[in-house]
């Protein structure tokens, strides 16, 4: 019989080199993302279209995860996955300095946010296992800790070379292949010294069977979905912050990128305290998500420049517990075999959550900020009564 390969990395090791692969592809494509509604608009694109590119593009990296999460399930071909959908990204972006027609540079972006999708689950499933032995808070905070380092470097790089190339789209996005190609060079690296994540989590070897057919994922999960899905609906987008922001002259136009930094900040630091504190007192921490989204509009819609940035910086703290902690708990609740289906079943509803919440957020700003105020509190208080209900079984759950 043929030795199961040997694991030469230790938990911490690889959870930390697949943070700085993250942090590396998000220099690339927060980079792009940062610019590429103005970067359209040199082909010539509206702001219809420019909305509706962005669109498709963010639910292909969501809702794309409902096929993806089974697939890696079915094959448990995780590294193949997450080798594709990292090629995916780090290839699209540098492209975009060499497109010459509109169409192309729409498909561009639409594929990288595709490779997004095609590598999301199967990579949380590889951190769950990894995780297993860390604590599964500290190293989902971890690793979105360092996700959030390449969301504040991306744009503030491509803002740099704009500068000096007298805002020059062209070496922008070529730039952006150098971390590219080093984030490939370390994923291709991390997948040689651990070929098989599944043997780091205690107990059976999570990836030596497919799920059975037909395996249910526990009831809690659901439970668990319906809080999320129903906190973010009531959670305003940074679009709608940063529409207040600069419309009612609350701030310089030109600080909204620098208050959206530091909300970024605030994500990396709110990751790793929520995830640490998760690690000792389990699935009760997630009690602040709803609290922290209730108060961000009634900070954030003032006209008081410090009240509403701080508006702003809770605003970070919530996506930093969402994108680490609340990821976490999926490990937790769900058995091995079905994680990467429960990973896109869960990125699919918080992406679709996250749209309500705009447009509802959006919509109500425009006829009365107390209402939105209000609105968001009532859905806020509903969350907080769900969550009661996964607060006593949250734990590791049988399927259903």
């Amino acid at each position: 019989m043929k030795a199961p390969p040997t694991i030469r990395w230790t938990p911490w090791r690889f959870v930390t080199a697949f943070g700085v692969v993250s942090l590396l592809s998000d220099v690339v494509y927060e980079g792009a993302r940062s610019v590429i509604g103005p970067y359209l608009a040199t082909f010539g694109a509206s702001a219809t279209l420019v909305g509706l590119v962005t669109g498709v593009g963010e639910a292909f990296a969501l809702a794309g995860r409902l096929g993806t999460g089974p697939l890696a399930d079915r094959t448990r071909a995780y590294w193949p996955l997450v080798l594709v959908g990292y090629a995916v990204t780090m290839v699209a972006v540098p492209a975009l300095g060499l497109t010459t027609a509109l169409w192309l540079a729409a498909a561009l972006f639409i594929a990288e946010r595709a490779g997004k999708a095609i590598r999301g689950p199967a990579r949380d499933v590889m951190l769950s296992h990894a995780a297993a032995a860390t604590g599964r808070g500290k190293g989902f905070a971890v690793h979105e800790a360092l996700d959030q380092a390449g969301g504040v470097a991306g744009p503030l790089l491509v803002a740099a070379v704009l500068a000096a190339t007298a805002y020059d789209y062209r070496p922008a996005f070529l730039t952006l292949a150098v971390p590219g190609v080093a984030g490939m060079l370390l994923l291709l690296w991390l997948r040689a010294g651990v070929p098989d994540p599944g043997r780091f989590e205690p107990g059976p070897r999570p990836g030596a069977a497919p799920a059975p057919p037909g395996a249910r994922l526990p009831r809690v999960f659901w439970t668990y979905l319906a809080f999320t899905v129903l906190t973010t609906a009531g959670y305003a987008t940074f679009g709608v912050l940063s529409f207040h922001l600069a419309t009612r002259h609350v701030v310089p136009v030109a600080v909204v990128p620098v208050v959206y930094a530091a909300a970024m900040g605030v994500d990396a630091v709110a990751a790793l305290a929520s995830g640490w504190l998760y690690d000792r007192a389990g699935v009760r921490v997630l009690a602040a998500v709803p609290v922290l989204a209730a108060l961000i509009p009634l900070a954030a819609f003032t006209t008081t420049p410090v009240t509403a940035v701080a508006g702003a910086l809770a605003w970070g703290a919530v996506l930093g517990i969402q994108e680490s902690t609340m990821r976490a708990t999926i490990a937790d609740i769900v058995p091995a075999a079905r994680r990467g289906t429960a990973y896109g079943i869960f990125a699919a509803g918080l992406g679709a959550a996250t749209l309500v919440g705009g447009l509802l957020t959006g919509a109500i700003y425009d006829y009365s900020i107390t209402a939105v105020i209000i609105t968001v509190a009532g859905i806020q208080a509903g969350a907080l009564i769900l969550f009661l209900a996964i607060v006593r079984p949250a734990t590791p759950a049988r399927a259903a």
